[in-house]
């Protein structure tokens, strides 16, 4: 996704690199030699993206699908990376860090918290605010309205109808904190 916005890749950092080169790129282990910005961290999970951020507080780069869509009135935080197809309407707001997954749809007014993943194929309708750290699965439609607490998950293909309070667990057509 970097090269295809036409930027160039140095180098990939691993702490458990399996290899030395990866898709013609050196693979290095953070911990053996300086990591230098500006740089995206690629991994899924929240809370290790937020580790990782909070250990080398560098310069961090944005990424942006070129076949995604981003509103010009859409802002991006540092770190946030946006996936192919993904959708981001009028007046969103992502925090840092943040994945807007392959075919998401966040549309307008929409506030995402902090290191935020938004699956594939999510929607979240208009003025949905999402807290930090929140997971929202593959397929899940949130309607117009909603907040998403921080570090609750939404599991995949549910449909939110209600608020959903900070660190619930929630999946279902309505979707119910478990």
């Amino acid at each position: 996704m970097v090269e295809a916005q036409g930027d160039a890749v140095g180098v990939l950092y691993d702490d458990a690199p399996r290899c030395d080169t990866l898709q013609g790129h050196r693979v290095l282990r953070a911990s053996d030699v300086p990591v230098e910005g500006p740089m995206i961290i690629s991994i899924g999970s929240n809370r290790v993206r937020r580790l990782i951020a909070e250990r080398y507080p560098l310069r961090y780069a944005r990424a942006v699908h070129p076949t995604a869509q981003v509103a010009a009135t859409a802002t991006l935080g540092e770190g946030t990376v946006v996936m192919h197809g993904a959708i981001i309407q009028a007046d969103a707001r992502i925090g840092r860090h943040c994945i807007i997954n392959t075919g998401a749809s966040v549309d307008h007014e929409c506030r995402i918290g902090d290191y935020v993943h938004i699956s594939p194929h999510a929607t979240l309708c208009g003025n949905v605010q999402v807290g930090e750290g929140a997971w929202i699965g593959a397929g899940a439609t949130v309607i117009p309205g909603i907040t998403i607490g921080a570090g609750a998950t939404v599991g995949a293909g549910s449909v939110v109808v209600r608020d959903i309070p900070d660190g619930a667990t929630a999946y279902g057509n309505p979707c119910r904190v478990k």
